[in-house]
C-alpha cells in the first residue's frame, strides 16, 4: 500500500512537531511526578520477548525483509524485542539505545538466548556531534520500531537515518501510538482528552512528501497481554504520570481493577481498541 500526501515536506515536519509539543505541554500541566533518569526503569520488563517466538507476525515479516550477510541498526533497540531475533538470521545487528534498564534486558535477552552478534549503544537518534560513537554507524538496513512518535524534530531523525543504510530503511508504527490504551484512564483522571501524538498515517504521508516512495503492510495486532496487575498499574502511571500512592493513584487502581479481563494466561484492557500495526519500507531516494 502507498500513500500519497498534498502538503509539503516542511509543512507535515512542523504539523509533527507540534503535534509533540502539545503531548509533552499537556503531561507538564498535569504531571505529578518527573520522568526520571531512565522513564522506562518501571516498566522495562514489559519490552521483553523470546527472540523465538512464534506468535508475532511482525517479528516474521522484519526476518524475511533480512539477508544473512545484513547488517541492521536497530534505532531505539528497547530490550531486543526485534533486534535478537534478527541477530538469529543477520551477520549482525548494531542495538542502539539509550535507556539503561532497556539494555539490561537485551544483554539479559542476548546472554539466555545465545546470541553473540548484537553490538549494543547506548546512545540516542540522532547521535549528537563527531565525537559520538553513534556518529559512525552504518548498516544495509535501518529500523525503528515504534520509535518517534515523540520525536520533535523528525525531520533530521529521519535524515540520519537514510544516511546510516545502503539498502533498506524498516518503520513499524502502529496506526495510534502504543501508549493509547492509556487515553481512557487520561480523560478519567485528568477531565479532558489526551492529545494524541503523530502515528503510521503521518508518518507515511511524510515520507511521500520527503520523496520516498514507501510500501506499508498493514497488520492486524493484538492487544499487548500483562502478565500482571502490577504490571499493568507501573504501565499506567508512567503513561498518565501518577505519583505511586499520591491523590489519583487510589482512582487509577480502581479504573484499572474495572477494566481488567484474563487473557491468555495473562491481563489485558477491555477497554483497549484495535491498533493495527503498519511495516513501512522505502528505499534511498535516487
Amino acid at each position: 500500500m502507498t500513500v500519497s500526501s498534498s502538503r509539503s515536506a516542511s509543512e507535515l515536519e512542523a504539523a509533527w512537531g507540534a503535534r509533540v509539543r502539545a503531548n509533552r505541554e499537556q503531561v507538564d500541566r498535569f504531571r505529578e511526578v518527573p520522568d526520571g533518569a531512565d522513564f522506562y526503569q518501571p516498566v522495562s520488563s514489559i519490552f521483553r520477548a523470546d527472540p523465538d517466538r512464534t506468535d508475532d507476525p511482525v517479528r516474521d515479516r522484519l526476518l524475511r525483509l533480512a539477508r544473512p550477510s545484513d547488517t541492521w541498526l536497530d534505532i531505539g533497540a528497547g530490550a531486543g524485542r526485534y533486534a535478537l531475533p534478527l541477530a538469529r538470521v543477520v551477520r549482525e545487528v548494531i542495538a542502539l539505545e539509550p535507556s539503561q534498564s532497556m539494555l539490561s534486558g537485551l544483554r539479559d535477552g542476548m546472554r539466555e538466548a545465545g546470541i553473540g552478534n548484537v553490538r549494543v549503544v547506548q546512545e540516542r537518534w540522532p547521535p549528537e556531534g563527531s565525537r559520538s560513537e553513534g556518529a559512525a554507524l552504518h548498516a544495509d538496513v535501518a529500523l525503528i520500531a515504534h520509535v518517534g512518535y515523540d520525536v520533535e524534530e523528525i525531520g533530521p531523525f529521519l535524515d540520519a537515518l537514510e544516511r546510516a543504510a545502503r539498502r533498506l530503511f524498516v518503520a513499524v508504527m502502529m496506526e495510534r501510538t502504543p501508549a493509547s490504551v492509556a487515553y481512557p484512564f487520561w480523560r478519567a483522571l485528568y477531565g479532558e482528552p489526551r492529545t494524541p501524538l503523530p502515528a503510521l498515517p503521518e508518518l507515511t504521508d511524510l515520507l511521500v512528501a520527503r520523496g520516498a516512495e514507501p510500501v506499508t503492510e498493514v497488520l492486524e495486532a493484538e492487544a499487548r497481554t500483562l502478565a500482571s496487575r502490577d504490571e499493568a498499574l507501573a504501565f499506567l502511571r508512567r503513561q498518565t504520570w501518577v505519583e505511586p500512592g499520591g491523590r489519583r493513584d487510589k482512582l487509577l487502581a480502581e479504573l484499572l481493577d474495572a477494566d481488567l479481563r484474563p487473557a491468555d494466561g495473562g491481563l489485558r484492557l477491555a477497554s483497549a481498541e484495535a491498533n493495527p500495526v503498519g511495516i513501512v519500507t522505502w528505499r534511498r531516494r535516487r
